[in-house]
């Protein structure tokens, strides 16, 4: 039977992965679990007073150009600490500062030695600060800290951790931190662009996934599209949307196109366990939403993450990590990749049932159903309906940049004035906007701007009287008896109207065909109040 891991373990593990193992500190009394499960693999470097501590950590990395570990004492130890910091900082110097916490069920009655807001007190003169808001997240955390303090330009980091959480059980899948790697390119350098191409070559099934990088990067140069497409067809790769997808970056009438991978960790590895080699290139690794517990990963599945953002880069909790240009490291592996010469029939492997139906009204997916009959090239979509997120990629065709957008947070307000935004931004397109009746309410003052500017905007409130996806989610929880959840009849006919967007209602398919079309000819906003029932 194997015996789990302490967090203080695999948080050691992290370390010793990365080579920091010489730790300088000033003992007190909330860092003394760590201290004491240091072993010898671990030099600790006694220094008399925290800016002392902080100096000789400088000194340190300038000499090895390695990042030097601190560890100091609480918000008090800390701030001994800063005027030495204020060197680090401005010199760039690579250093993760630890700092101990009290107990972490005590820190919000301000006990003594407990540091209430830590991650704030010294932001000022680190480029990443925070305190893990659970035990299990400790070593990802200082996966994470290393990371950060390493890549350019360099700067010192400072993670707060509770004195009890080193005692805590360590998740499994943290032996994947172990492994992970970080790289920046800018333009993928020679050496590490074969690199990559060699893994892609080597794959026997490949997962491609891409992230909203790729779809703002093709708005400036299309063919950025057409590169990543050549890649998958040369690669004869699966070509998955990254969950949460906020905007849609590739086009998903391809015939190597399998979907938007739905948001939750069971749910991302059983799709992916099939694929030996997974490429994620221009998103975040990955930007879960439902709470699924489980690994992340299939055994044996090797992940590389290709993206600009150094932050998603260094937070992911698995995969090899590279941080570059997406549209040159897109055209790089395309024009590198070997071509298997195999090619994919229409649409992949993918069957998408029939819209559903209901003999009591309108679905939701009948509207899309419906917005995808009448897409041309001057149709561009905001979507705000989070009942219909994960359908919306897979019933309308996505075949070019920027045409597909989502607000990236799932904070509500987004559709309605993104969309009058868009149409400022590019009046040669008719922007369509489908919207929650709950999201509406949020964003609604959006229209007196369509009216006023006369914006090609049709807003489309799909109407189900509820915020229906939090129904949803409270179904899938186990608490489906929650208040507020019903938002009764509101007229958005009138609302339009009386900002002077023309509107109407519809409460059949044949109806609201009939709307949107009338709709699309026009040459202002409208808005059409969707009656839908639950699908």
């Amino acid at each position: 039977m194997t015996t789990k891991k302490t967090v203080l373990e695999s948080s050691l593990d992290v370390f010793r992965a990365h080579g920091v193992t010489t730790v300088f500190g000033n003992p007190g009394s909330n860092e003394l679990p760590f201290l004491a499960g240091l072993d010898e693999d671990f030099d600790f470097v006694l220094g008399l007073h925290e800016q002392v501590v902080v100096g000789m950590a400088e000194g340190y990395a300038r000499a090895t150009g390695r990042p030097a570990l601190v560890n100091l004492h609480a918000a008090s130890g800390s701030g001994n600490a800063m005027g030495a910091l204020t060197n680090a900082h401005y010199g760039h110097i690579p250093m993760v500062i630890l700092a101990g916490q009290q107990v972490r069920r005590t820190v919000g009655q301000e006990t003594m030695l407990a540091s209430a807001d830590a991650a704030t007190l010294p932001a000022p003169l680190v480029k990443y600060s925070h305190e893990p808001l659970a035990a299990a997240d400790v070593p990802r955390t200082l996966a994470q800290a290393v990371f950060e303090t390493s890549i350019q330009p360099c700067g010192p980091v400072y993670v707060s951790v509770p004195l009890d959480d080193w005692a805590e059980t360590a998740l499994e899948d943290d032996s994947l931190l172990t492994e992970r790697s970080v790289a920046t390119s800018g333009d993928l350098a020679p050496a590490l662009a074969q690199e990559l191409i060699s893994i892609v070559d080597g794959a026997k099934s490949l997962a491609l996934i891409v992230g909203p990088q790729v779809d703002a990067a093709a708005v400036q140069d299309p063919a950025i599209f057409e590169a990543v497409a050549s890649l998958a067809e040369k690669a004869n790769a699966s070509v998955y949307i990254a969950p949460s997808p906020s905007r849609c970056p590739f086009p998903t009438t391809h015939p190597n196109f399998e979907g938007v991978l739905v948001p939750g960790i069971t749910s991302v590895r059983e799709r992916l366990a099939g694929h030996d080699v997974v490429f994620v290139l221009g998103a975040p690794v990955f930007r879960y939403h439902r709470w699924e517990p489980g690994n992340y990963l299939a055994a044996g599945t090797q992940v590389v993450h290709l993206t600009q953002d150094p932050r998603e880069a260094t937070r992911a909790p698995y995969g090899r990590a590279v941080v570059a240009e997406v549209a040159s490291a897109a055209k790089t592996l395309s024009e590198g990749v070997t071509d298997r010469g195999q090619r994919r029939g229409a649409r992949g492997t993918r069957a998408l049932p029939a819209a559903k139906t209901s003999p009591e009204g309108m679905t939701g997916t009948e509207i899309l159903e419906v917005l995808n009959a009448h897409a041309n090239d001057t149709v561009a979509y905001v979507n705000e309906t989070t009942t219909l997120d994960l359908e919306y990629l897979e019933r309308i065709a996505i075949e070019r940049p920027s045409m597909y957008h989502f607000p990236a947070s799932g904070g509500l307000g987004f559709g309605l004035p993104a969309a009058v935004g868009m149409s400022l931004g590019d009046p040669e397109k008719t922007i369509v906007a489908t919207v929650g009746d709950g999201s509406a309410n949020y964003g609604i003052t959006a229209l007196y701007t369509a009216a006023q500017r006369q914006t090609r905007t049709v807003f489309v409130i799909v109407n189900n009287s509820s915020y229906g996806a939090l129904a949803a989610f409270a179904q899938r929880m186990g608490v489906p008896d929650v208040p507020g959840l019903q938002l009764g009849r509101i007229d958005f006919v009138a609302i339009a109207e009386g900002y002077g967007v023309p509107a109407q209602r519809t409460e059949t398919r044949e109806e609201f065909e009939l709307v949107y079309r009338k709709a699309l000819e026009g040459s202002g906003p409208f808005l059409i109040d969707a009656q839908v029932v639950a699908d």
